[in-house]
């Protein structure tokens, strides 16, 4: 296929998922300039390739039900931390904005605004990315070969079935097949894909994974409540925008940070490295927790 139709059919895919919009055979034949023969024919390309068209009256889009709308929207899509700081952006400007209200509704209606992430990917992973992308798009199981743990501390081949990627595709969220859980695995310590010819058996199981303000996820929330100095407060919120929602001023040099962890790992680093501006009034757990960090350091 020649380059300008490669182009053309990206544009025609870009007027699809654009609902602030009305997208109709006449609008994408006026815009990448075709007939409205070539354009009937586009929409039947995609159509046979898989993807499913919502047609209202003489209106087109491309349906949410299509298998291959998250791997489309996987491609350019924000993170929750993104969203939080674009939403912060959005409130300073007038809302009646026509920009504004238009960026709303693009948000709105092409993506779930707190579950969307950015493509961020480093070169050398681009064929890994790519065909877990097509895995989770036609619900296959893959094999992560030469996958490196660090928990376990072995090289080892993993059948999972890739769900999701979590913030900025650093990780591919699955269900490992071997211990019947549901996972995280680095996209840099993967050395290959292989896209089996089986089916997802265990969709019943894939569960919903939350993330927490220091960028760690699980589904077990434990409480923590720290008072932090400016200093630390200013370089939380900079380093962790989404932390911003969770503190409070206590006074002129004092702040509240109460919310939730699912792995102490991430809010471990941070609090070990400012120890002196950072007192842990909860919980207990989380004072053991870095209690054992501080006991096994080599310092």
């Amino acid at each position: 296929m020649d380059q300008p139709k490669i182009e053309r059919l990206l544009r025609v895919m870009q007027l699809l998922t654009d609902r602030s919009r009305v997208c109709t055979v006449e609008t994408i034949s006026e815009t990448i300039g075709v007939s409205q023969r070539t354009a009937y024919r586009y929409l039947d390309t995609f159509e046979s390739s898989g993807l499913l068209l919502e047609k209202d009256g003489s209106r087109v889009s491309l349906s949410r039900d299509s298998r291959y709308f998250k791997m489309i929207s996987d491609l350019a899509y924000f993170n929750k931390e993104e969203a939080y700081i674009i939403k912060k952006a959005l409130e300073v400007l007038s809302p009646d904005s026509i920009a504004v209200r238009s960026i709303k509704m693009k948000l709105a209606n092409i993506y779930d605004f707190t579950d969307v992430a950015t493509l961020l990917t480093n070169p050398a992973r681009e064929d890994i990315v790519s065909r877990l992308l097509f895995a989770i798009a036609e619900e296959r199981q893959v094999i992560l070969r030469d996958y490196h743990s660090i928990n376990s501390r072995n090289i080892s081949d993993r059948l999972v079935e890739p769900i999701s990627f979590s913030v900025n595709m650093v990780s591919i969220y699955c269900y490992e097949v071997a211990s019947c859980k549901c996972k995280y695995y680095r996209i840099e310590r993967i050395g290959f894909v292989d896209i089996t010819e089986e089916v997802w058996h265990n969709k019943d199981f894939h569960r919903e994974t939350k993330t927490d303000i220091f960028r760690f996820s699980g589904d077990s929330p434990k409480k923590v409540k720290l008072k932090l100095t400016m200093v630390a407060v200013t370089l939380l919120v900079e380093e962790f925008p989404l932390s911003e929602q969770y503190i409070r001023q206590e006074g002129d040099n004092e702040f509240i940070l109460e919310c939730n962890l699912y792995d102490f790992q991430g809010a471990a680093r941070f609090v070990l490295g400012l120890c002196n501006e950072i007192e842990v009034l909860e919980s207990q757990e989380f004072l053991n927790y870095l209690n054992e960090k501080r006991v096994g350091s080599k310092f």
